[in-house]
């Protein structure tokens, strides 16, 4: 007899023996039980997860007639009967699979359909399986939407797919759909080691978890990975023969990286990425596996109970956590996430490989960048503060006044007056408190040496002056500054009384532009 590949040979035949995929196991089970059967279901998910293997069980359960021939409807087919040994087999007729691929067009679902109305020959059901449905084209969709609404009651169709995205919403909206969940690499290396169990073939725990790695969620590629480490180990599955035969890198290769990052040696570092190149290695696969083993070292460091106690590389994975702080581990797994991705924009493998390396040596928190970024100088401090404008001494304050404190007549004594409030200074608006108290200081005595002023131009006025107009309600005009060569404002010169042409102009030139002149209406 010819030998019949394990993933063939041990196919689930129940409910019971089907790994990871509780969740449809328990709908199905509970429909069965109950009567309550849809006419249509969609199985979607990846290869080599179970949608063919749910269907033929479906089938078994709908058509199984027990062991004596008297059975119903079950969700524990009994595999001995007629139906339940003809769909193991592959031989019965009102169990009927077609592949969408090879049979998408409309003709081939119409003579489907044609046949569908009639009765099952041998059977309670007729089950139509149309695996990767999806490839079918819009006419056979189309063709079929109505029987797929209101079937025949003896028909019931199963439809499996890798892509649902490519079905129609109308056809989705006739199906119960059950999403199938990739397999866990714990359940894929417990149902191995059932298998290799039962076949006799001795195995490392660890050359298990590797297939299980490189199945990537799928069972049956699991199963077939096993078969090719059976013979190309010769009988015995152990860890240095799954390695070699799936190229898988050496985890002391990455071990030794990491010690080079720990210790800061980037001529470590390219040693090991030319041993490795010289052994022709994937790069790409390197930075998979060095993520991993991160991730692994993070899980030391928080969750140190959700590490596998199996792992071959445990003991280096319990140091490492000592050496890198959890930021740094945070890091290089980033750096090696994003590096996988880049490698491929690198102008080679290596170069792509080892600047990831080298970023890793580069950025390390805590080293370089703002964190050592120097404070900023006292100096430097001092210059950006605000500058408090210098109040003006007392006495530079007092001297105007003093001059105007002489003698003088009354358009000399307005002049005084003015020029000393234009020369009273303003408190500057930001200057810190020393200034605004010295600011406030010379502001009194500047009021001081005014108000004196004053006093002596009012009592020079009542000695011999002329009496003054009363000034405007507004405040005074500002007196203009003396000519070059004209009298000082304190000579006799400027204290001569002038004529009254003078005087006039003079007053009508002081009067505010506010004020307004009527003329008399007598005047012509």
């Amino acid at each position: 007899m010819s030998y019949q590949v394990l993933a063939r040979k041990y196919r689930p035949r129940n409910f019971e023996t089907l790994v990871g995929q509780e969740h449809v196991v328990r709908a199905l089970t509970h429909a069965l039980r109950t009567g309550r059967l849809h006419h249509a279901y969609l199985f979607t998910g990846t290869r080599g997860v179970g949608k063919t293997t749910l269907s033929r069980i479906l089938a078994k359960s709908l058509n199984c007639v027990g062991p004596d021939g008297q059975g119903s409807i079950t969700a524990e087919p009994c595999g001995q009967c007629e139906p339940c040994r003809a769909i193991d087999a592959g031989r019965f007729v009102d169990y009927v699979e077609m592949d969408a691929a090879s049979n998408r067009g409309v003709d081939e679902m119409a003579q489907l359909l044609e046949q569908a109305v009639y009765a099952p020959s041998n059977a309670r059901f007729k089950v139509y399986m149309i695996d990767e449905v999806h490839m079918l084209t819009n006419h056979a969709f189309n063709s079929m939407l109505k029987t797929l609404e209101e079937p025949p009651e003896h028909v019931k169709f199963i439809l499996a797919t890798t892509d649902p995205q490519k079905i129609p919403v109308t056809v989705l909206s006739r199906c119960l759909q059950f999403n199938l969940k990739q397999m866990p690499p714990g359940h894929i290396v417990g149902h191995l080691e059932n298998i290799l169990g039962q076949e006799g073939v001795t195995f490392e725990q660890s050359a298990l978890r590797l297939l299980a790695q490189g199945a990537h969620g799928s069972m049956r590629d699991a199963l077939s990975l096993t078969d090719q480490a059976i013979a190309y180990a010769a009988g015995a599955v152990t860890l240095d023969a799954v390695q070699g035969m799936l190229g898988a890198l050496d985890q002391s290769y990455l071990v030794r990286l990491l010690d080079a990052l720990a210790n800061g040696d980037g001529a470590d570092l390219m040693a090991v990425a030319d041993e490795m190149a010289s052994r022709s290695l994937s790069y790409n696969g390197a930075l998979q596996d060095l993520g991993t083993l991160l991730h692994r070292i993070a899980l030391a460091q928080t969750v140190p109970a959700a590490l596998p106690d199996d792992l071959p590389e445990l003991a280096d994975i319990q140091r490492l956590a000592t050496q890198f702080d959890p930021q740094e581990v945070q890091l290089f797994y980033q750096i090696a996430v994003h590096g996988r991705n880049e490698i491929g924009l690198a102008p080679d493998e290596y170069a792509g490989f080892t600047m990831t390396l080298l970023r890793m040596l580069a950025f390390r928190p805590g080293q370089g960048g703002a964190d050592q970024a120097a404070a900023p100088a006292p100096a430097a401090l001092a210059r950006a503060m605000p500058q408090a404008a210098p109040a003006r001494p007392a006495a530079a304050v007092a001297a105007p006044a003093a001059q105007a404190a002489r003698p003088a007549a009354p358009g000399a004594a307005a002049a005084a007056s003015a020029s000393a409030h234009a020369s009273a200074p303003a408190p500057a608006p930001s200057a810190p408190p020393a200034a605004q108290g010295g600011a406030g200081r010379a502001m009194t005595s500047a009021r001081a040496a005014l108000d004196a002023a004053l006093e002596a131009a009012r009592a020079g006025s009542r000695m011999g002056g002329v009496p003054r107009r009363p000034a405007p309600s507004g405040d005074a005009p500002a007196a203009r500054s003396p000519a070059a060569g004209s009298p000082a404002a304190g000579s006799p010169a400027a204290a001569a009384p002038r004529h009254a042409g003078s005087s006039r102009k003079n007053s009508r030139r002081r009067r505010p532009a506010s004020s307004t002149t009527t003329r008399s209406p007598s005047r012509k």
